[in-house]
């Protein structure tokens, strides 16, 4: 079977442009993703990030959905532990009455911010001890048909045809989305130490649910391909540096590869870029096409989400048809 290929987006605002120059962006890419091929353009849920607009994600799939025809748009994901289970049921019923059978609904239970910023977020409710699989459960009640007799029910969201996804970076994910048989995300673009222990998990424990009858494995990576080597790498150098930001708490905007800083950081710098980079592919075709079929080779994913960070757009947009044309060729 084909392996589908799909997009993850931040909304990543580069430098120089505005939140709404970004939003223009994100539609753009959705739309030239579609003609493409590909199957599905997320958003991620982020807060207090001054390099990622996606906080509000739930907007902004409606937002990108509306100047859209045919591809399915969703999160990637919902942080669910920042929001009530009814708000999610409402926001994604009605995201399902605007654009009916395009809508995803992927969930994580990570706060997508720091532990300050959560609390802001989530106030009086925020616990340390959050129950993901109660929530879930609870959120797939009030989307049920058969939660219409209860005495809280969501309307819009009552009988919505938006499919879940389990999204996560540990085992505890794997465990839970074989679990309930879902299909499962696993974060490999920015945390892939557990990818092989996860997915082997997810596999050895799936239990066929309503939903699906096997398992269903999507891993996102970072993809930053190119019409040359040297012009990937050159690229690339805005993607590391995000990672770098990220682990020096240094964050900003998206930089041009001719103002990024690769040379100068510690060794502990280096040591923790280079575990968070291990699913970072860069290159041209040719030598994307021999990375990505051994990568195929040794998980055997369904679907391959792209991901990374390029500040030219037109870069940018390259990067998904060269890889558009990869994966259809493995």
């Amino acid at each position: 079977m084909a392996i589908k290929y799909s997009i993850l987006d931040l909304a990543t605002i580069v430098k120089g442009d505005d939140i709404n120059k970004t939003f223009q962006k994100s539609v753009l890419s959705a739309q030239h993703a579609e003609k493409l091929g590909f199957t599905r353009y997320w958003f991620s849920e982020h807060h207090n990030f001054p390099n990622v607009a996606s906080a509000a994600t739930s907007v902004l799939i409606g937002h990108v959905a509306g100047q859209t025809k045919t591809l399915r748009i969703g999160s990637g994901g919902i942080m669910l532990p920042n929001h009530s289970t009814l708000s999610v049921a409402e926001q994604f019923g009605t995201l399902d009455g605007l654009y009916p059978g395009r809508i995803d609904l992927g969930l994580g239970r990570a706060p997508g911010t720091d532990g300050l910023t959560a609390s802001a977020l989530r106030g009086n409710n925020f616990n340390p001890n959050y129950n993901f699989e109660f929530h879930i459960k609870e959120l797939q009640k009030y989307m049920s048909k058969e939660n219409a007799d209860a005495k809280v029910r969501a309307i819009p969201g009552e009988g919505a045809d938006v499919p879940f996804y389990i999204l996560g970076s540990s085992t505890d994910s794997a465990f839970l989305a074989a679990k309930l048989g879902l299909p499962y995300a696993f974060a490999a673009h920015f945390a892939p130490s557990q990818l092989e222990v996860a997915l082997e998990i997810y596999r050895e424990h799936f239990q066929p649910s309503e939903f699906l009858d096997e398992p269903y494995v999507m891993i996102c990576i970072n993809i930053i391909a190119a019409d040359s080597v040297d012009e990937a790498h050159y690229l690339s150098t805005s993607h590391f540096q995000v990672f770098v930001n990220i682990l020096t708490d240094q964050r900003q905007p998206l930089l041009p590869p001719d103002e990024t800083d690769l040379a100068n950081m510690g060794d502990d710098v280096a040591l923790h870029l280079n575990r968070m980079a291990a699913k970072t592919f860069v290159g041209d075709k040719e030598t994307l096409k021999e990375k990505l079929s051994k990568f195929v080779k040794d998980y055997k994913p369904n679907e391959i989400i792209a991901s990374g960070n390029i500040y030219d757009f037109e870069k940018k947009q390259r990067s998904y048809e060269i890889a558009s044309e990869v994966i259809k060729s493995l």
